[in-house]
């Protein structure tokens, strides 16, 4: 799991912790809202909580044990019977709600788990849960919005860069525009083969219904590396190296770079 966040509703800090099946919020820290005894088995052993489990399950989980909720489901809501986090994660394989120890330990489940759960708490608490939680989502949203938008930014620097160096050593003297724009459009497609492995004509005749370009649908890293491939290029026109040169040292760059950066990202989800 990632790095956790924290909420608060109607005065209870929560936390949240993301990984790549999603956001988990921490049903251990919810049941501090409740007034009076009450604890996660006390809800999980009940009918309508384990036919909602199991259709989120079902939804998500290619991998459910339907033999086993099946049992499961046959069983609840006695008074005899009782069954833990721990035990039906690993009677089922249920990957919607876990029980974790360590610095963030307790019980979790998956956000639109937690959601069911707050109704336990209150109809109060769902609501002001849902309120909290989709402001974090906001936040976070328009956080990426703006690094992907210095990207896109910093690109455009780096593209001016890249532009003016075609234009002092690859352009001869005394050519018309159309010849000029064959240049650029040609050591373009040398950063676009580098990268994604392909032509922009070639994006194009594959992808006919997309609007804009190859580049429009790069993803953040996609455009950070793109943007460190402008600037090298650049200098290695300078220093005079051939196309087919700099195409190959440019797309070992970009391998080293997407997965650098791809790893990192994965990393900072654990």
């Amino acid at each position: 799991m990632s790095k956790n966040k924290k909420i608060a509703v109607k005065g209870t800090e929560i936390t949240i912790v993301k990984d790549s099946k999603g956001d988990f919020i921490s049903l251990t820290d919810m049941i501090k809202a409740k007034d009076g005894d009450f604890f996660i088995s006390d809800w999980l052993r009940n009918r309508n909580t384990v036919e909602f489990l199991g259709i989120w399950e079902s939804v998500y989980n290619p991998d459910f044990n339907y033999g086993e909720f099946a049992i499961i489901k046959s069983q609840a809501g006695l008074n005899s019977y009782k069954i833990s986090v721990k035990e039906w994660v690993e009677k089922t394989n249920a990957i919607g709600i876990r029980a974790t120890s360590g610095r963030y330990g307790g019980t979790y489940a998956h956000s639109d788990i937690a959601f069911e759960f707050g109704m336990w708490i209150s109809a109060e608490f769902k609501i002001y849960l849902i309120k909290e939680f989709q402001r974090l989502k906001n936040e976070e949203s328009d956080r990426l919005k703006l690094e992907w938008n210095y990207q896109r930014y910093l690109s455009k620097v780096n593209y001016l860069i890249h532009t003016d160096a075609i234009k002092e050593n690859l352009i001869p003297a005394e050519i018309d525009k159309k010849q000029s724009s064959i240049i650029y459009a040609n050591e373009a497609d040398v950063l676009n083969v580098a990268l994604f492995g392909k032509t922009a004509k070639q994006w194009r005749d594959e992808n006919p219904s997309e609007k804009g370009n190859i580049r429009d649908t790069a993803t953040l890293e996609q455009l950070v590396v793109l943007s460190n491939m402008e600037s090298t290029n650049a200098l290695l026109i300078h220093q005079g190296l051939k196309q087919i040169d700099r195409l190959l040292y440019l797309n070992k760059l970009a391998i080293t770079q997407m997965k650098s950066l791809l790893q990192h990202n994965t990393h900072s989800l654990k």
